[in-house]
């Protein structure tokens, strides 16, 4: 264990390379399959479809994901996964020299994908403190966040050049030597194994996803977060998808316009993430994540009111709420990393997530209905009230103002997985 913490960076950081590549590869595929549906079908409905296929096996199958990260050996579960997805990337490019790469054939490799990621995400921020310092666990957070910002930032450019140059079967390839590469990269690095007698066992879904509930509910501080992340998200993802939508519709803007405020939110990301990563935050990660809040609120709520010859003032806003991001998310997942032990850290991760995600599509539909009746710009002004509301409750209540001084736990013996 000694020597893993000593060699803490070099693991960390070729773990980080692997996944830097796979994350843009990714990137650069999703909006390539993006724009082959537009040219394909020209569908608003199977595009809402590619995007439910993202995030719902990680709703539906986060809590019961969880009970298998716990359980079993986490590097090789990263590695089958990071297999899985670049398997049935490579079946599309059979499919499509084939010359049967159907739309909903499309929908069905993007979901095993998105299983994929489900399981993968979740098994690398458990894994990510077995590795890391914990007080170091705030910057590592940011560095990660930068990595996502750059490839929000850059994917979508590169994108659009290969796409016009390349087929995409080219493209598809290439997220799977980004996905090839990660696995090497996995497969070179000494992750520790926890010492679990489960393994030997046999496995109850139910019981074991309930455990994990149960372990999450005893840190009420953290239960409360999670809640409060739940509102943030019923503001955060409808309010990023009407994105464009207030950029052309209301701005009376262009593709290019809504090019323009996508660009500068991920810049504002991937600033918010570089200072993160320098600075750590404040001692308390509560304050960061208030001020994330505040930052945001007002980012919105200024949109809201804007005119419709304002597109400028909109475009400065949507840089602040990139900015605002990475003190959110790089304190709130080192946040659930420090305050459970790491046997329990798959289902805590896996579970937040799916309570977290389950307000999406609720907060999707509503937006759709108040934007249709009352205009784009209302649900600015109402995303602004929750997130203000959200940022009133961490300060308000004490068990999540408070939630980051905790009692030091006893780790759980670990040894080599090599």
């Amino acid at each position: 264990m000694n020597s893993l913490i000593g060699n803490w960076k070099q693991n960390f950081y070729t773990i980080w390379g692997g996944q830097a590549f796979s994350q843009f590869s990714s990137s650069v595929l999703q909006f390539a399959i993006v724009w082959y549906l537009t040219d394909k079908t020209g569908s608003a409905l199977v595009l809402s479809g590619a995007m439910m296929m993202g995030f719902l096996p990680q709703g539906v199958l986060g809590p019961f994901i969880g009970v298998f990260i716990d359980r079993y050996n986490r590097k090789m579960i990263m590695i089958v996964s990071d297999l899985l997805i670049a398997g049935v990337s490579f079946f599309m490019i059979a499919a499509k020299q084939m010359g049967v790469l159907s739309t909903e054939l499309i929908l069905l490799v993007l979901l095993i994908r998105s299983i994929g990621s489900a399981f993968h995400t979740p098994c690398l921020q458990a894994v990510t403190p077995q590795i890391v310092p914990k007080d170091q666990l705030t910057r590592c957070s940011g560095y990660s966040q930068a990595l996502e910002s750059v490839s929000q930032l850059f994917g979508p450019a590169l994108a659009a050049v290969l796409y016009q140059s390349w087929s995409l079967s080219s493209i598809i390839f290439l997220d799977v030597i980004g996905a090839l590469i990660a696995v090497f990269t996995l497969g070179i690095s000494e992750i520790p194994k926890l010492n679990q007698n489960k393994n030997a066992e046999k496995i109850h879904i139910i019981r074991e996803a309930k455990e994990g509930l149960q372990i999450l509910c005893t840190k009420k501080g953290m239960l409360g977060l999670v809640l409060i992340s739940t509102l943030y998200t019923l503001a955060l993802m409808p309010a990023s998808a009407l994105f464009p939508l207030m950029s052309m519709s209301y701005f009376n803007g262009t593709s290019t316009n809504a090019s323009i405020v996508e660009i500068v939110f991920s810049i504002g990301l991937l600033a918010g993430s570089l200072v993160l990563g320098r600075w750590g935050g404040t001692k308390n990660r509560i304050y960061t994540i208030i001020g994330s809040f505040l930052l945001m609120s007002f980012s919105l709520f200024v949109s809201g009111f804007l005119l419709p010859d304002d597109f400028l003032i909109f475009a400065v806003c949507s840089l602040l709420m990139g900015i605002s991001g990475p003190f959110y998310w790089g304190m709130y997942t080192p946040l659930l990393q420090s305050n459970f032990e790491a046997r329990y850290l798959g289902r805590v991760i896996s579970l937040s997530s799916s309570i977290r995600l389950i307000s999406g599509p609720i907060g999707l539909s509503v937006s759709g209905v108040l934007a249709e009746r009352y205009g784009v710009e209302k649900w600015f002004l109402i995303a602004g009230v929750l997130v203000l509301f959200a940022a009133f409750l961490c300060f308000a209540v004490p068990s999540v103002r408070n939630c980051d001084t905790v009692d030091k736990f006893q780790q759980e013996p670990i040894t080599s997985d090599l």
